[in-house]
């Protein structure tokens, strides 16, 4: 566990958003970006990492962006992680 509990709060994250979009998908670039948000993440803790450092890093190398379509930031992280109920 990392001292802020990303890691906590990225595996929640990818639990809530991979739950929501996919057993209720709805049309849409919402849902599409949920599901690429989630398949990210899962590619991000296998490859990369749970710091907080490498989650930000993996979604911003992969062109995953946050939904104001600036690249992350801890800020912007932490924000989307909790909209989610994450």
């Amino acid at each position: 566990m990392t001292p802020f509990g990303v890691g906590t709060i990225a595996s929640r994250a990818l639990v809530n958003v991979a739950g929501r979009r996919l057993r209720r998908p709805s049309p849409g670039r919402g849902a599409r970006r949920g599901y690429r948000l989630a398949a990210t993440l899962e590619e991000v803790f296998t490859k990369d990492g749970h710091e907080l450092a490498d989650v930000i890093a993996g979604l911003n190398a992969r062109q995953v962006h946050a939904p104001d379509g600036d690249p992350w930031t801890e800020e912007s992280f932490r924000a989307e992680m909790h909209r989610l109920g994450a």
